[in-house]
């Protein structure tokens, strides 16, 4: 199974380690599925993770380490086609590496956005709780 974690489940890993999302980072460090990222999530991440307003809830440290991991045991994309979908044209290149990655489940807690696409292409659009449950966890 091929999976993309949107940005905020990522975050919302580290900033919880009980919720579905940090149950999805075990599963994907436990072999579950093959998780795909790109250079432009992983920017995106750094970017937000170190906002000064994170810095209360996350150690850069930790987000380093994340980073790392993602770069070492995710599948890593580049060169993303242009995709413009999403409501939101900055949730476009996430559409981009699901199609670019043929992910079969592109991860989200972004409501009002993709999670209200369902789809795109062959990659469903599923919460981080719908995908716990897919995977029995």
């Amino acid at each position: 199974m091929r999976v993309i974690l949107d940005t905020n489940i990522l975050l919302s890993a580290l900033l919880s380690p009980h919720g579905a999302p940090a149950l999805l980072i075990d599963a994907w460090r436990a072999g579950r599925f093959t998780l795909i990222t790109s250079r432009d999530q992983l920017l995106e991440f750094g970017g937000v993770a170190r906002r000064p307003v994170m810095l209360d809830y996350i150690v850069p440290a930790q987000v380093g380490r994340f980073i790392n991991d993602l770069r070492q045991f995710a599948e890593v994309l580049t060169n993303l086609l242009k995709i413009e979908r999403s409501p939101d044209p900055a949730d476009d290149f996430l559409l981009a590496m699901a199609e670019a990655g043929a992910a079969d489940y592109l991860v989200t807690g972004d409501r009002h956005d993709l999670l209200q696409l369902c789809t795109h292409g062959r990659t469903r659009i599923v919460s981080a709780r719908g995908l716990a449950t897919v995977l029995d966890l």
